[in-house]
């Protein structure tokens, strides 16, 4: 091999240990996630999302004076600037899909004065406002204004619907918001804090980040979990259907996780919160049918695969409740974003606060001593 070896190459930096973060430590092997020291189980079920954003910015809860003046701070932030909304017209004329309208209306957003708090705080304040106005734009309809006297998981159901959800269907979103907000050092995340640590804005690395959660290997594709569903139609079916897949080679979407050798405990969380959603406000017998599949599939890929640990993950009860919800396939992954960047930006502090910049070696593997030749020797 032809170069200078300065270390050992990792390929995709597998199991490289690149920061020490406060935020969130997933461990695959228990299926474990832990947010701010708190068990994703004990907050994703709780917590609102305006107390989860103050928790992973400050490392604490917030009292009550606390929360009224971050939700307030993020209220007088969902309105979208004019060139934001200029962009987001011309986009829909163009039938530009809705993660690609995100990416590029994030980067609208630092074209005001301000600090690495204030682009924090309109980034988290203005995706849902983005995706929800380009979604009616979309089709052909008049976005809806925030209502800053909603908070901030009941504003974006308005803003897509027109109509104030029910404190059921604001809470399962809300839940989804949370248990959605970090997880670990994923490739979203790396790329926010690489961007930040060149001493760039939190606009810059939250729009980064946009670009490397719309990849297909990071962001998922919650809907065809629920397509797999619909496709099944009846319990009955579910055997015979997938161990058709299964024996075809199939993957079956919505079961196993890179990380995760046990369940996914997302997965646990959203399958209450879809149970009480479904339960009041939506589709039980999808509910029923989804989790019939559920059971089914587990019990197959053991038998199929085993020794594999593949068990349902969060993208099966993700694509649940956001179905239950009335989101289209195409914003469920829009809707991940809006959670994402509330981990994005609280590792945009850490990475800050650090002040240190990212800069990995790389091996030359290519040749060396060659000699120029003439365009008219060649």
């Amino acid at each position: 091999m032809n170069g200078r070896t300065i270390g050992s190459f990792v390929p995709g930096l597998e199991g490289v240990v690149a920061t020490m973060t406060r935020l969130s430590m997933v461990d695959g092997e228990a299926g474990r996630l832990v947010i701010a020291g708190f068990p994703v189980e004990e907050l994703a079920g709780r917590a609102t999302f305006e107390e989860t954003l103050y928790l992973l910015w400050n490392d604490a809860l917030p009292d009550a004076g606390q929360l009224a003046r971050l939700k307030g701070d993020l209220a007088a932030r969902r309105a979208l600037p004019e060139a934001t909304t200029d962009l987001l017209g011309a986009a829909a004329a163009e039938g530009v899909p809705v993660m690609d309208a995100l990416r590029m209306a994030a980067g609208t957003l630092g074209a005001q004065e301000g600090d690495d708090r204030d682009d924090a705080l309109r980034a988290v304040a203005a995706f849902p406002t983005v995706v929800a106005a380009y979604w009616r734009l979309s089709r052909g309809e008049d976005p809806i204004e925030p209502d800053p006297e909603l908070p901030h998981a009941a504003n974006y159901l308005h803003m897509l619907f027109g109509e104030v959800p029910s404190d059921e269907r604001a809470r399962a979103l809300e839940t989804y918001l949370v248990a959605a907000c970090d997880h670990g050092m994923n490739s979203s995340t790396f790329a926010a804090r690489v961007i930040v640590s060149t001493r760039s804005d939190f606009v810059s690395a939250v729009t980064g980040a946009v670009g490397a959660l719309k990849g297909p290997l990071h962001g998922g594709a919650p809907g065809p979990a629920l397509d797999m569903v619909f496709e099944i139609g009846k319990a009955e079916r579910a055997e015979p259907y997938l161990r058709e897949k299964l024996e075809s080679g199939g993957r079956l979407m919505g079961f196993g996780h890179r990380i995760y050798k046990a369940r996914d405990p997302r997965a646990d969380v959203l399958a209450e919160a879809a149970g009480r959603l479904y339960a009041a406000d939506a589709d039980k017998d999808l509910y029923k049918l989804a989790i019939a599949v559920e059971r089914t599939a587990v019990r197959l890929l053991a038998e199929y695969k085993p020794g594999r640990d593949l068990y349902t993950n969060v993208e099966y009860y993700t694509a649940l409740v956001l179905h239950g919800l009335g989101l289209p396939s195409e914003l469920f992954t829009p809707t991940f974003t809006a959670s994402r960047v509330v981990g994005w930006t609280a590792h945009c502090f850490e990475q800050r606060e650090l002040d240190r910049i990212i800069r990995p070696q790389s091996e030359y593997v290519g040749a060396q001593d060659r000699a120029w030749v003439p365009l008219g020797e060649r």
